[in-house]
């Protein structure tokens, strides 16, 4: 039995989904199958599945995923990092910061030490396993998108933050958290 529910009243707390109005003022009309727009869609595919690839073969050369050997890496260009200073180099948030340091110290790669005159203060350091894991890690450090980002030229960098920024601020749902969380690894 067909029941048209275009006019009957709400009951009390029943929810009905209402379309979403998805227009953006002054916009131009664009078709989703529109050349442009499915190349775009394609070459996001592209960057997304490359670092999750990357990520996967790092983590098959040493054990490690890429964000956990960035960090690494950091620790050992500048011994005696906090939490903080870390989470601020990967941007990444200060607790995600803290899990990932954790996971690389229970792998014996880094110690945290109190040190100075405020013995609140955690510094962080490679051990001689983490320094005979670098000898030998891949490269780039900070990981394949980092690294393709700062071979872009200033222009063609300029442009991609601009056209992403626009379309940050189209979307309808935006999750701005997760420009501070790291990308998940790939599955190969």
């Amino acid at each position: 039995m067909k029941t048209d529910h275009s006019n009957t009243e709400l009951e009390a707390g029943s929810e009905i989904c209402q379309p979403v109005e998805a227009t953006v003022p002054d916009a131009p009309e664009i078709e989703p199958d529109d050349p442009r727009v499915m190349a775009a869609v394609r070459h996001f595919r592209i960057v997304v599945r490359s670092i999750q690839a990357h990520s996967a073969w790092v983590e098959r050369q040493c054990g490690l995923s890429a964000a956990q050997l960035w960090a690494l890496w950091e620790v050992a260009r500048a011994p005696g990092l906090n939490v903080s200073q870390i989470a601020r180099r990967l941007s990444i948030k200060p607790a995600t910061a803290s899990n990932l340091l954790d996971k690389i110290e229970n792998k014996g790669l880094l110690e945290r030490a109190r040190s100075g005159p405020d013995q609140r203060v955690v510094k962080l350091f490679v051990t001689r396993s983490g320094e005979k894991l670098l000898a030998t890690a891949p490269l780039p450090a900070q990981g394949a998108l980092l690294d393709g980002l700062t071979r872009l030229a200033d222009g063609e960098l300029e442009g991609l933050n601009k056209g992403l920024e626009a379309l940050v601020e189209i979307l309808s749902i935006k999750d701005e958290g997760s420009a501070m969380a790291p990308m998940p690894p790939g599955k190969s």
